[in-house]
Parts: structure tokens; C-alpha cells; sequence
């Protein structure tokens, strides 16, 4: 995903910046495409800079789990950042990035270890929220140029992937 958010970006720039058009476009039924290319467009290099680390850092430590998890907690998060996003964000705007994903992959790490109720897990999203909570807590706050909406929403996705993904405890028979 991260090549071809790249790949993507040295195009956008050839063809100045019109494939900026295919981002979420609130409440406009054309508009519902970008809840899928959205995430892999983004306003420039340092707005892509600016999620490939987490974005990969983030993924790595969820690809441990297996690839499926991370496809799954992407689509969760994406899905649910971008259909939120296209709900409540402004009419007239346009909404591009990972970083909807990016706050799925931030709150789902911190969120999974209390579902799971594993001690690894729970270590490594007190982690993420050690390293990164600023940054969430900020791009929740209603900033010109910035999607807190999708910041938002994808942090709530976050939270729905832990939760639909947990892994089943199986059931402990009752004592005698």
C-alpha cells in the first residue's frame, strides 16, 4: 500500500495534482469513491511523509498477528474513517490520506490488548499511546487543511476492528 501511496503521489505531482479530485467528497454521492482511493492519496509529500512512518510501523506490529489481521483492521478502519468522513465533514471539501488508517492502526494496537485481555498487547498499546497519543489527541482538534473527521472516525474504526477481530476465549467449563 505504501509503494503504491508513493507511486501515486510522483503521478499526482505530473499531473498537477488532479488526482486530488478523488478524495472524499461529503455527502455527494460521486464523492463516495473516495472512501477507497482516498487513503492512498495524499496533498503533497510531506502530508505522505508524514503517515508512511506510523502507517508502516504501526501495520509491521499488526502483520505480526498475520496478514489477514492487517488487511482486515485496514479495511475496518478505512471503511469506517471514509464513510464517517463523507457523513459529517463539510459540504464542498475534499478529504485525502492514510491518516484515518493510521489512527484504526493507533487505537486498535491500544485497544485490542483489552479485548484480548493478553499482557504483550496491552504493553504495546500503552506504546503506542505513549508515542503517538499527542499526535492523536492534536489531530482531533479542528485545524484549517486538516480532516479531524477522518482522524476521528478513524480512530473509532480502530477501536471496531479490536473489537470485531478479538480473539475468542474459549470457553472455561464450570467447576464441579
Amino acid at each position: 500500500m505504501v509503494a503504491l501511496m508513493w507511486v501515486l503521489e510522483i503521478v499526482d505531482l505530473a499531473l498537477d495534482h488532479r488526482l486530488d479530485r478523488y478524495g472524499i467528497e461529503p455527502r455527494d454521492v460521486d464523492g463516495l469513491d473516495g472512501v477507497v482511493t482516498a487513503p492512498f492519496l495524499h496533498v503533497g509529500f510531506g502530508h505522505l511523509i508524514g503517515n508512511t512512518l506510523p502507517f508502516v510501523v504501526m501495520g509491521v506490529v499488526i502483520a505480526f498477528e498475520g496478514p489477514l489481521r492487517l488487511v482486515g483492521v485496514t479495511v475496518i478502519a478505512a471503511l469506517v474513517s471514509g464513510l464517517g468522513t463523507w457523513l459529517v465533514a463539510p459540504e464542498n471539501t475534499i478529504h485525502l490520506g492514510a491518516s484515518g488508517v493510521v489512527f484504526g492502526y493507533a487505537t486498535y494496537l491500544i485497544a485490542r490488548g483489552a479485548f484480548n485481555r493478553r499482557f504483550v498487547e496491552l504493553a504495546i498499546g500503552l506504546a503506542v499511546a505513549v508515542i503517538w497519543g499527542g499526535a492523536l489527541l492534536a489531530g482531533l482538534e479542528p485545524q484549517q487543511g486538516i480532516s479531524w473527521q477522518g482522524h476521528l472516525f478513524g480512530a473509532i474504526g480502530g477501536v471496531v476492528a479490536a473489537r470485531v477481530l478479538a480473539r475468542r476465549r474459549d470457553a472455561q467449563p464450570a467447576p464441579a
